[in-house]
């Protein structure tokens, strides 16, 4: 069942203060990240708290495990036994900002645009949290209860690999105890086109370090009998790629899940525009995709591992002096697909960067980060709850999508509450710049996703895990 009018009524009448509220939050910079400040981080805490506590929530607290930054809890558990229980997670905490000089206004600024937000934090992941929250708070003010029991996490370290989560979660396994999850922290497919995520990929991060030499050398005096370690690294990052660009570690897609005829079916039946995914990504006009074909497109991005160069450290062009570089480094990403296994992963890159460095040099890698993917089937009763509600939130059939990206902590969830079925929405578009400068918020779908969340209470009330 939809939710009531009045419910969807009082959103849309705080629509504005909702608005507020999201930029008051969104002007403290909860970075989490080493090197900037954890006040701010626990200054940000506080107001989700106080948030919660003004939506009607009952027992808000912070809870701070040791080295963590604090997690915010709270609950209502009014409707009674009979009535599921709802685990809803997002998190307040946010990348650092960036390049000042990119930016349009100032990132801790909220900053109206051309029907965007612009500023950190005001799609990944503050509106998140405002939503759920608007939406309990329309619900109590005007019937008194909602039709579902709720428990909040917000979470204070999602940015920085949600390194606490697990173990928090086993720690508060009794008081976190839920039939289903909503996790509020994905994207739509494009603005306006309600989207539930069902397949997240993975992640393997090897940091390659190469040392030629103890010290640098002139590159005139030395040049020549000696090698540097730039060179080095690039021959050792040359061995990832075949002449034509495609990926060479051996074994790199053997433990792909294949798809069936029916689900490359579904793929090609999303809505993909060349043209605009071109301008959204900022292709050159001669840059070539790496496939072709909407269904292609997105089975390539969701469903399929892919690898590049994500950092390289030398000697920076500003104050190049004509040296043999001593010592060099690049992290090497991979993303996996749902299904790979990570370790594995890790060990054939690892094993393809370290063996036989050119020229004798010393080459060294680590793994810096290690992360599945994950996959849900696409259907079940909270999902089909969740397309009704969301459908009815945008005025338009939701569809199922997958993530290229990675999200660490929907895994520990599900495994912490015995599968409980995980929900994945959220209102990141391709255009919102969530993680680089001019992050924004698309002002047209913030209210379809309040109406949305509202809706989900009510269609979640009859489910039975």
């Amino acid at each position: 069942m939809p939710a009531p009018e009045r419910v969807i009524e009082a959103l849309e009448k705080r629509v504005p203060e909702t608005l507020r509220e999201l930029d008051a939050l969104s002007r403290i910079p909860s970075v989490s990240a080493p090197g900037f400040p954890p006040e701010e981080v626990a200054r940000c805490a506080e107001a989700v708290a106080t948030l919660l506590k003004g939506a009607g929530l009952d027992a808000v607290e912070l809870l701070t495990p040791p080295g963590a930054h604090p997690y915010v809890v709270a609950e209502w558990l009014g409707a009674g036994r009979e009535r599921p229980t709802l685990l809803l997670y997002a998190h307040y905490d946010v990348q650092p900002p960036g390049r000042p000089e990119r930016w349009h206004s100032p990132p801790f600024e909220p900053t109206e645009r051309a029907g965007r937000l612009y500023g950190r934090g005001v799609v990944d992941d503050k509106a998140g949290v405002l939503i759920l929250a608007a939406a309990v708070r329309a619900w109590l003010e005007t019937e008194g209860r909602l039709p579902v029991n709720v428990k909040f996490i917000v979470e204070g370290e999602e940015e920085i690999g949600s390194v606490h989560l697990e173990a928090f979660l086993g720690a508060e396994r009794k008081r976190i105890a839920a039939d289903v999850i909503v996790l509020t922290d994905t994207a739509n497919l494009e603005s306006g086109l309600p989207s539930l995520t069902t397949s997240l990929r993975g992640l393997v991060n090897v940091d390659l370090r190469v040392r030629a030499l103890d010290h640098p050398l002139h590159s005139g005096m030395w040049g020549g009998p000696v090698r540097d370690a730039a060179s080095a690294l690039s021959v050792l990052l040359g061995r990832l790629f075949d002449e034509r660009g495609a990926v060479a570690v051996p074994g790199f897609e053997d433990d792909v899940p294949q798809l069936s005829s029916a689900q490359r079916a579904e793929l090609r039946a999303l809505p993909f525009d060349e043209a605009g995914f071109r301008s959204d990504a900022g292709l050159p006009a001669g840059t070539r995709l790496g496939v072709g074909g909407p269904g292609a497109v997105y089975e390539a991005l969701w469903l399929r591992p892919a690898l590049c160069v994500i950092a390289l450290d030398a000697q920076p062009l500003a104050g190049a002096a004509n040296q043999l570089v001593d010592q060099a480094a690049a992290r090497v990403g991979v993303r996996l697909a749902p299904g790979q296994d990570a370790d594995r992963m890790r060990d054939r890159l690892i094993d393809v960067l370290t063996a036989d460095p050119p020229y004798g040099v010393e080459a060294t890698a680590r793994c810096e980060s290690s992360v599945p993917g994950w996959r849900r089937e696409p259907s079940g009763p909270a999902l089909e709850a969740a397309r009704r509600a969301l459908s009815l939130g945008y005025g338009r059939d939701a569809v199922l999508i997958g993530c290229g990206g990675s999200i660490p902590f929907v895994g520990p969830f599900s495994h912490v509450l015995d599968g409980a079925p995980a929900l994945l929405l959220g209102l990141e578009d391709p255009i919102c710049n969530a993680h680089s400068e001019n992050e924004s918020l698309c002002l047209e779908d913030f209210p379809k996703a309040l109406r949305a969340a509202a809706h989900l209470f009510a269609e979640l009330a009859g489910f039975v895990r």
